[in-house]
């Protein structure tokens, strides 16, 4: 007989079960970890083009998002009748030029650049003999040496120039003259470094990223490599060289995509060798989990073929555990017979039990939960700021100032009230939000309550919550000022003071005050909406419970509420 075969009849049948079971689980993790070392580099590899190329694809939406919104903005203004018919009128006096100066252009030319800050000016060129009007109005002479000059004339739409060694940006178009009468251009100038601010952070390091025209100029570039030699040997003034010779793809992993609306070409790499150097450790990584896993696996077999009471002991902690009351145990079933039917049964238990207990536990949960309320629109703010722009720019030039009031109100509002997606604010914004808020309640009720402000502007520039004054205002004259009777006019008071190390807002109209027994439950009882009991439970459990709403009131006179809240510095 075989003497192999011979020694393994001859073994224990514990060690047999031992030696198959070491056998049976490390042959796997030895072919499998084999394969898995030698693919590593050909899955970062594609891992990464990867990334690129979602990075580079993000990019690209965002280049044109921002450059349609130009396009947009400058296509209102070149096909603006009133600015065509202003900037091709033969004037009799300096007032009507005057007019138009102040009636049309300067509300079309300076409103996006107020709403939007990547946009540094917008200025009209015009070889009519018009009095310059600072950089709104310019004469045509003043571009007209320029390259790209001719190229605008002769373009029936927008016409981009940038250029990444003057680093600008500029979007120009022909405002069209039906009797071509004058020549006339509206340019966009654009924050070359905040266009392409994004482009500085897709990555954290080792990376580069060029943007070539047509005529494989670079519009922009940006490299960062914490290879120093790296970073002094290439440069992008050679990078169409490395491009056009196939030199680059031999030192680097990169993704490319067509700007076609543009002619433009982005070009997003990063280093070969940081691909490489990353995929050592994760091959002395691989090397290191299969040993461990080899030496982990021999010693749970072991001790499993060896400790046979296991089971029995393991069985008995687990019930005084749970004897302790805690619940938190490992059930495992060791086989069919007497012993492992016990075993799962009691696994069964305590696995309902626990799942009983859960369910109580998340129903309790669930009861106390507090619900934060979507407050902010989901809406395109340029879209909106800029509509609410035109209405307010065509209110000024119709001469109705309440409606251009409405519109200025409602984007201060709606700006501090959305405060890009942040929930904490200054209390300068927090006031200057609750104000706009007001100026339109009272012109919705035709100013027919008055409003004094008593605040201390020493802390203007403390943080606070967002949006935790705007409902007690609101309270004030939907439940109090507006129901309130007799010939006396309604007062609203806006009072903010330090005291200590607090700060107390206090918000007081002499409405008709609230009844005492809703004014005892005025903080616990649920509304619908955004109501004061979601503000006083927002800000104590951030700021903790000793701070929160107080309520004072005086039923047919007057109903105060105070905020108080902690001093926070902005640094804090």
């Amino acid at each position: 007989m075989n003497p192999f075969k011979l020694w393994f009849i001859n073994l224990k049948f514990r060690n047999k079960i031992l030696l198959i079971c070491i056998i049976a689980s490390c042959l796997p993790i030895i072919a499998l970890g084999s394969i898995w070392y030698y693919q590593i580099q050909d899955l970062l590899v594609t891992r990464e083009e990867g990334n690129l190329s979602e990075a580079l694809n993000q990019s690209i939406l965002n280049i044109d998002y921002k450059i349609n919104n130009y396009i947009n903005i400058i296509d209102q203004i070149a096909w603006n009748d009133e600015i065509k018919n202003g900037i091709t009128a033969e004037y009799n006096d300096n007032y009507e030029m005057y007019k138009f100066y102040s009636d049309t252009l300067s509300p079309s030319l300076l409103t996006p650049p107020n709403l939007q800050t990547d946009i540094n000016s917008i200025t009209i060129y015009t070889d009519n003999q018009m009095n310059p009007h600072g950089q709104l109005l310019r004469p045509l002479t003043d571009i007209k040496d320029y390259s790209w000059f001719d190229g605008i004339m002769a373009s029936n739409g927008a016409t981009l120039v940038a250029s990444s060694s003057d680093e600008i940006f500029r979007l120009s178009n022909r405002i069209f003259d039906d009797s071509r009468t004058f020549n006339n251009i509206v340019q966009m100038e654009i924050n070359y470094q905040q266009f392409f601010a994004f482009m500085s952070s897709l990555f954290e390091e080792d990376y580069g990223v060029i943007i070539l025209d047509g005529d494989h100029q670079p519009i922009y570039s940006f490299e960062t490599f914490s290879n120093q030699n790296l970073a002094d040997q290439f440069s992008s003034s050679d990078f169409v060289d490395r491009l056009n010779n196939g030199l680059f793809e031999a030192d680097f992993v990169f993704q490319q995509a067509d700007l076609s609306s543009y002619n433009w070409t982005v070009y997003l790499y990063r280093p070969t060798d940081i691909i490489s150097t990353t995929t050592l450790p994760m091959r002395l990584t691989v090397v290191l989990v299969i040993f461990l896993s080899m030496l982990i696996m021999s010693l749970s077999i072991y001790l499993l073929a060896r400790v046979v009471v296991r089971p029995l002991e393991k069985l008995s902690k687990n019930m005084e555990k749970i004897e302790n009351g805690d619940l938190t145990v490992s059930i495992f079933n060791s086989g069919t017979d007497e012993i492992g039917s016990l075993i799962k049964q009691f696994g069964n238990m305590v696995n309902k039990l626990r799942n009983m207990i859960n369910q109580v536990y998340k129903s309790k949960i669930a009861q106390q939960e507090y619900e934060m309320k979507a407050l902010q629109a989901q809406i395109n703010p340029h879209f909106f700021y800029n509509s609410l722009s035109l209405i307010n720019s065509k209110a000024i030039m119709a001469e109705q100032e309440d409606i251009s009031q409405m519109a200025q109100h409602l984007s201060t509002f709606y700006r501090t009230t959305l405060n890009k997606g942040r929930s904490i604010i200054n209390v300068e914004k927090e006031l200057e939000n609750v104000i706009s808020y007001i100026n339109i309640q009272r012109l919705l009720h035709s100013n027919s309550f008055d409003v004094h402000y008593e605040l201390d502007k020493s802390a203007y520039h403390y943080t606070m919550l967002n949006l935790l004054l705007q409902p007690l205002v609101e309270n004030a004259i939907n439940h109090g000022i507006d129901h309130k009777e007799g010939s006396d006019g309604g007062e609203l008071i806006i009072r903010l003071k330090r005291v200590e190390n607090m700060l107390e807002f206090s918000v007081i109209d002499n409405g008709i005050g609230i009844n005492p027994t809703k004014l005892q439950s005025i903080l616990t009882t649920e509304t619908e909406g955004y109501g004061v009991r979601n503000v006083h439970n927002r800000v104590q459990l951030y700021y903790g419970p000793s701070y929160g709403l107080r309520y004072e009131s005086e039923f047919d006179h007057y109903t105060k509420v105070t905020l108080v809240i902690p001093i926070v510095d902005r640094e804090e």
